[in-house]
């Protein structure tokens, strides 16, 4: 017998030997589950020919064009509507998509007749509209507001028609007992929240500033780490917003020479409000000076156009329980090209569309169909802001109150490796050549626990990392997170990062398809354990205050 077909031989028993345990009417799906339709789908989806799938650019309509297609092969019923109101498979996300022109970006300060003004890169900032903000200055500690936290940097504070400033990130973020998730991140960390916050209480413009005492890159510094930035410099990638944003004040990242200054105002220093914050969870938020700030924002070209999530189901057999909804999700969309450089995206993210149409298929052809119902969505510019998961959780489809879980795929396709996003800031185990990363346990400890039962069939290697550190944002970076604001048990399926990160080096041929099959596999029986099971898990709106189911 020769070695390969040996090799074989024993792949095939021990894939038998380890789903024994899956009962027999899962079956028919989990065989569904092939690496050579992995690499196949993979391969198109980051070829040259789709010109690294830019939010709305051909490429990637390229690429919607395809998930709807196989969606319809595979016999999912569509989950959206069209215009004129017959059933789709896709979802319009309407956009605006913008330059934000760099050197007309500028914030100054006025006081006792002396004008004080900064610009790029010590203040940086995007609105979708030109945007000219004259008002006076706030600072409002963290911009976080957690009634069931005791906490509330808004307390007493007046910002009605003013700017604030505020830090990054959460108050007690080395202390491992903090309430704020100890140091993981909580869903108040992200500015997303904190500029909602913000405008919610009135405030026409938010300034945000690196905490004076943190272990994490500042907004600015994230910037250089990413290596599309600086390869696309040439021809940079456009911003794009939500055409219907819930947002509708600007915002500024600001320097920390910037903070001293602006916060110099009041009388103390960045490092003494932090301290004293920090110390006791006390607001020590206050009006900084006498004198008004201006912001201005200024774009060379603005426009709007559509792209579209896909969306497709599979319908529960329960009719009590068909009402119910799984979400199993990715991002089509990727960074693009440049002159001759394509971001091809095997890992990020034709890996996880790819995860999606494939699961999707084998839901549809297994004869049995779980009790609650499936709904695949493969997201449109999640690397523009995770707007077609925003859009979404905005406009469901299906109610988000009776959302069970969520299985979001980005980046399940590669062996995690140290690499300029992560060097110096998180440990990278020395073998992730069997590892899986899941994020969000800190909101569904229950969803966690149903995960690692089912792996005892699949063998993997389950970290929760990330739920513990805050250096990398990992909690807010991709699409899972707009459903955790609307408290849906959502977990982000993450192999991690690595050195083709964000790079035009991202290739099919990189690839670990038998580890990407093991996902995929754990994913289907997960997704028929959340369908199934009587008890879902529930959502933890204050993490570690009680379990997870």
């Amino acid at each position: 017998m020769s070695r390969t077909l040996l090799a074989a031989l024993c792949a095939t028993m021990l894939s038998a030997t380890a789903f024994a345990g899956t009962p027999s009417q899962q079956q028919a799906g989990l065989a569904q589950i092939r690496e050579t339709d992995l690499r196949a789908d993979i391969g198109f989806l980051a070829s040259d020919a789709l010109q690294g799938r830019l939010s709305l650019q051909p490429g990637d309509d390229a690429a919607v064009q395809w998930i709807a297609s196989e969606f319809a092969k595979a016999g999912l019923k569509p989950a959206a509507t069209d215009a004129q109101g017959k059933p789709s498979y896709l979802q319009a996300v309407p956009l605006v998509e913008y330059r934000p022109d760099a050197k007309a970006t500028r914030l100054a300060m006025k006081r006792n007749g002396k004008v004080v003004e900064w610009k790029d890169p010590d203040v940086a900032g995007s609105f979708p509209e030109d945007r000219d903000v004259d008002a006076p200055l706030v600072f409002a500690g963290y911009g976080i507001t957690a009634p069931e936290l005791g906490y509330d940097d808004y307390a007493g504070l007046d910002v009605k028609g003013k700017i604030v400033v505020v830090f990054d990130h959460e108050p007690q973020e080395k202390n491992a007992n903090s309430v704020f998730n100890g140091t993981g991140n909580t869903r108040y960390a992200t500015s997303y929240v904190k500029i909602l916050n913000a405008q919610e209480h009135g405030a026409v413009a938010v300034l945000l500033a690196p905490e004076p005492s943190h272990n994490h890159p500042s907004a600015q510094e994230i910037r250089t780490r990413i290596g599309h930035h600086a390869e696309h410099a040439a021809n940079p990638i456009p911003a794009q917003a939500l055409a219907d944003s819930p947002v509708h004040i600007p915002a500024m990242v600001i320097s920390s020479a910037v903070s001293e200054q602006l916060l110099g105002t009041g009388g103390e220093t960045p490092m003494a409000l932090q301290s004293a914050i920090d110390k006791d969870l006390k607001p020590h938020s206050e009006a900084l000076q006498d004198g008004t700030i201006s912001l201005h924002l200024h774009n060379s070209s603005r426009r709007e156009a559509t792209t579209w999530n896909v969306v497709g189901l599979v319908e529960g057999s329960d009719p009590k329980l068909a009402p119910e909804t799984i979400i199993i999700s990715g991002h089509h969309d990727h960074d693009g090209q440049s002159g001759d450089k394509i971001w091809h995206g095997a890992d990020d993210n034709a890996s996880g569309t790819v995860g999606v149409v494939t699961l999707a298929r084998a839901f549809a052809s297994n004869p049995v169909k779980p009790k609650r119902s499936i709904l695949f969505a493969v997201f449109a510019a999640e690397e523009r802001g995770l707007l077609g998961a925003y859009y979404m959780a905005a406009h469901p489809l299906r109610p988000l109150d009776t959302t069970r879980a969520m299985i979001n795929f980005d980046m399940i396709g590669r062996d995690e490796k140290p690499s300029q996003q992560t060097d110096g800031l998180i440990d990278v185990p020395a073998d992730t050549s069997n590892r899986l990363n899941l994020i969000g346990a800190a909101y569904s400890p229950g969803y966690q626990h149903t995960v690692a039962k089912q792996n005892e069939q699949v063998g993997l290697v389950l970290d929760d990392r990330f739920d513990h550190e805050y250096a990398l944002n990992v909690f807010f970076r991709s699409d899972q997170f707009p459903f955790v604001l609307h408290n849906v048990p959502a977990f982000w399926w993450f192999t991690g990062f690595h050195p083709d990160y964000h790079h035009p080096s991202d290739t099919a041929d990189k690839i670990d398809y038998p580890k990407m099959a093991k996902i995929l596999k754990l994913a289907y029986l997960s997704a028929w354990q959340f369908a199934d099971e009587t008890t879902p898990p529930r959502f933890i709106s204050h993490p570690g205050s009680t379990p997870g189911h």
